[in-house]
């Protein structure tokens, strides 16, 4: 590696770059100074030997750590987490660039949640979406897809609700000719057609009980068999699922299986019905209305922001495809607009965007409980499994009020 950077693992991280030797402590004279009770003068050296960096502590009592292993000297390889006392350091090969995520929205906690985004694209972590139909499920994840480091591979997705359960299981995971009536050749599946790019599993929630068993192997082993095959698969693939329905009922009724949501689930976001992010609809209707080269009056626009738009960003979609087919090259006005909204879904579209927000607090506590057992109390894996920041962590556990020294062993 021709370079390197160590960045602050704190609430203001900073990203130095590495020369090829260089010494870390308290000491004015050391070129990465670190602060803290238990860090020595002079507490550890790393140098570039060839083309690889090592570290070295220099003999401290209180000891230089490297993922938590105490080490007298260590070859650090990409992600390294670098103790020094209290101080914490990740190890790079190449130096982290911020890029905004390409979705942006003008409701300020949706554009939060959007762009930090940007740094989960970047990570292998699987990516869980949740929310009402029509909300965008599918360009979040194809925005996720090509903003990550598999942005040169496939983006492959699957829709689980589409597809008998047959079908599905080869649609996943391929067959081989002759494993049922109609396979009269081998065919490889999504896995095999994602290999080093992204699988999309859209409408998760609708895998049957034991496809959602076969998949759950799949992603802890990551390798398939394919139907009928008697040899496994090795797979390479980055994980993003959507769902529209509510997996903690789900889960509770029975029906989807616990152990999956918290494999998937490792980082979620769950985009807003159109109706609670007004502050977006006009940027969007003028985007499809561009598109299907259809103009709308004032009066027209200001009622459509009146109507409460169950079917989301899709059902505004089809109203202006709707437009373009029956008024082409007329400018749409409030009359027209009551012939081309769908009022189907009126009665109950109160209760859709209320209920169809997942509500996933019993869940999310139950996913840091696991992981903290898993970890035996520690904090700072806990934190990187669920892909969240520690302080993030730190306020989950006094939300729940989690007792972290019962983990502890």
């Amino acid at each position: 590696m021709s370079q390197a950077f160590l960045k602050t693992m704190d609430e203001n991280p900073k990203t130095m770059s590495l020369q090829e030797f260089v010494t870390l402590g308290k000491d004015s004279q050391c070129q990465i100074q670190v602060q803290g009770e238990q860090v020595a003068e002079r507490h550890a050296r790393i140098e570039k030997k060839d083309q690889s960096y090592l570290i070295r502590d220099l003999r401290t009592p209180q000891g230089t750590y490297v993922n938590d292993a105490r080490v007298m000297e260590a070859f650090l390889q990409e992600g390294d987490i670098i103790r020094l006392g209290e101080q914490e350091f990740l190890f790079l090969t190449q130096e982290e660039t911020t890029t905004p995520f390409p979705i942006k929205s003008r409701n300020d906690v949706w554009n939060e949640e959007l762009q930090a985004l940007s740094n989960v694209a970047k990570t292998e972590f699987p990516v869980l979406i949740l929310g009402p139909s029509g909300t965008g499920k599918d360009v979040i994840a194809q925005a996720l897809h090509e903003n990550s480091l598999r942005d040169k591979g496939p983006f492959v997705s699957v829709n689980c609700s589409a597809l008998s359960e047959t079908l599905i299981e080869s649609e996943l995971f391929g067959h081989v000719k002759g494993s049922f009536t109609g396979a009269i050749n081998d065919r490889k599946g999504a896995f095999e057609a994602a290999r080093g790019g992204t699988l999309f599993l859209d409408e998760i929630g609708d895998l049957s009980y034991s496809l959602q068993a076969k998949l759950l192997r799949a992603l802890e082993n990551n390798e398939i068999r394919p139907v009928g095959a008697d040899r496994n698969v090795r797979t390479d693939v980055r994980i993003i699922a959507a769902t529209h329905q509510n997996l903690s009922e789900k889960i509770r009724e029975g029906l989807f299986r616990s152990d999956l949501y918290f494999r998937l689930n490792v980082v979620s976001v769950a985009p807003p019905a159109l109706a609670l992010r007004m502050e977006d609809f006009e940027e969007l209707l003028y985007t499809f209305a561009r598109k299907m080269r259809v103009r709308f009056s004032f009066g027209a626009i200001a009622r459509l922001k009146k109507h409460p738009w169950p079917g989301n960003i899709r059902e505004l979609k089809n109203l202006v495809s709707r437009a373009a087919a029956l008024y082409p090259r007329i400018h749409i006005t409030e009359n027209h607009v009551e012939k081309l909204l769908d009022k189907t879904l009126l009665e109950k579209s109160e209760e859709r965007v209320s209920n169809d927000m997942p509500v996933i607090k019993e869940i999310e506590k139950q996913m840091i409980i696991k992981r903290l057992q898993a970890n035996k109390g520690n904090q700072r894996r806990t934190a990187q499994d669920l892909g969240m920041p520690k302080s993030t962590l730190h306020d989950r556990l006094k939300y729940y009020d989690i007792d972290i020294t019962s983990f502890k062993v």
